[in-house]
């Protein structure tokens, strides 16, 4: 088979920790042909949408040697399969590749669903499950975020389309950065951002939960550094083994539905204590991760159930 992978730059990736390599090695392995390419390669002409790619082929188990073909101009309807596994932000260079993408034949399975992850952006999608998440508010009012702080005293605010911990500050009001804060938010940004309660159980570490066809495959807990409340492993977070709780599992459950139906095969979400935080669908990560702690091997599951 013909795979088609829309990527960040290979050679930007983090080695160690990338999620898309294993998912390319594995495909590799099944003797499929492999092509890379970024969303700036698509171009959408004669009512066919192309894409300039280079082929790969990946020749060491770390995924530090591999070797790219020319690029050249390809049908992406030629493909058999596309993985959509570029990172946020979530701007419209993003969006505008998903709508790109949704052009396609609908034939060709998309991992995930380019609608689906249109309309699924990772702090939003939590939004539909009230009773799973912590008290939350979007808002790009300082009055409500100050109203908010009154009520639960320490909050944890990020911007809405952020990823991999960048901007994520404790908001405490006897904190003299507090208005601060709060206004670098309001001025960079056109968009709202996210304020949740701060939920103390973070020091102990969250746990990232990988979701396969809406089924729990894998998880590890992601532990912050000292004084620190991002266990993201972008900003240092230590990765050690963890086991899925009662309530990890009902989590799990209870949005598998939504993400079987709007085809979002490959998901990862965080969990803090008893909470959902995030569902995340761009581009989930920790396969490696995973597979260190405990064998499990994350990639060879996504291909065994496509």
């Amino acid at each position: 088979m013909k795979i088609g992978f829309q990527m960040d730059h290979i050679s930007g990736l983090n080695f160690k920790t990338d999620s898309t390599l294993p998912i390319i090695y594995e495909s590799q392995k099944r003797k499929n042909i492999n092509y890379i390419f970024h969303p700036s390669d698509l171009t959408h002409k004669n009512n066919k949408l192309f894409v300039y790619a280079n082929s790969i082929k990946i020749l060491s188990s770390n995924f530090k040697r591999y070797k790219l073909g020319a690029k050249k101009k390809l049908l992406l309807d030629s493909m058999d399969l596309i993985f959509i596994r570029q990172d946020p932000p979530y701007n419209m260079q993003y969006i505008s590749s998903m709508h790109m993408l949704e052009q396609l034949n609908p034939k060709i399975k998309i991992i995930n669903n380019p609608q689906g992850i249109r309309n699924a952006p990772e702090k939003l999608l939590m939004l539909r499950f009230q009773k799973l998440i912590p008290p939350t508010i979007i808002t790009r009012s300082f009055e409500e975020v100050e109203k908010f702080l009154n009520k639960y005293k320490k909050c944890v605010i990020k911007p809405l389309y952020g990823n991999g911990g960048e901007d994520i500050f404790l908001l405490n009001k006897s904190d003299k950065n507090f208005h601060q804060i709060i206004e670098n938010f309001i001025n960079r940004n056109k968009e709202p951002f996210i304020v949740q309660k701060f939920l103390s159980e973070i020091v102990k570490g969250d746990k990232r939960i990988i979701l396969v066809n809406g089924n729990p495959v894998g998880a590890i807990k992601r532990i912050p550094q000292k004084n620190e409340i991002r266990s993201n492993i972008h900003v240092g977070g230590k990765c050690a083994k963890t086991k899925l709780s009662k309530r990890d599992l009902q989590i799990c459950a209870s949005i598998k539905k939504e993400l079987v139906n709007n085809g979002l095969f490959f998901a990862g979400i965080d969990v803090i204590g008893n909470f959902l935080i995030e569902i995340n669908v761009t581009s989930p990560t920790c396969i490696q991760e995973i597979k260190e702690l405990y064998k499990i091997d994350i990639a060879k599951i996504i291909w065994d159930n496509l």
